[in-house]
């Protein structure tokens, strides 16, 4: 079964490529690996939500927003290479916009994780890091970005 065909199997429809918000590309090929830019939970070009995790956005949906991220990673490699040529997932960064002693950044990235797990198998299992910051991009609650090998 195809990557392409995995997605259909969950119905799962690949989003448009988020814009970037300025001077980089979305996704860069290097060899065999594809490097994803940070993406954004946007949703048709907005973001859904803005604020910190753990004051004005809760920690589920700001995991609920992490696979958001992990969907637009997922649009960003399709437009560059096609999704089917994806052989595994390497390292997904996962930020998070923290609020004061929020310290359940891990769960939150989960839901990128837990995205490449259900698409992809044993080969979405991945090196990771989930980090607390001040501030994101606009605002937003979280920020994933995604290193890709494909063949």
């Amino acid at each position: 079964m195809s990557w392409s065909d995995r997605l259909a199997e969950l119905g799962i429809e690949l989003p448009a490529v988020a814009a970037p918000l300025a001077a980089y590309v979305p996704a860069v090929q290097s060899g065999s690996q594809v490097y994803v830019s940070g993406q954004l939970p946007f949703v048709g070009g907005t973001l859904p939500a803005t604020g910190k995790v753990g004051a004005e956005v809760s920690p589920e949906e700001a995991k609920a927003h992490a696979r958001t991220c992990a969907l637009n990673a997922l649009a960003a490699v399709h437009d560059l290479v096609g999704v089917d040529a994806v052989t595994r997932v390497v390292k997904v960064g996962g930020f998070v916009a923290a609020a004061e002693g929020f310290t359940a950044v891990p769960a939150v990235v989960n839901g990128a994780s837990e995205l490449f797990g259900e698409v992809f198998g044993d080969a979405g299992k991945h090196a990771r890091a989930a980090v607390g910051v001040a501030e994101l991009p606009l605002g937003a609650p979280v920020e994933v970005d995604v290193i890709f090998e494909v063949g």
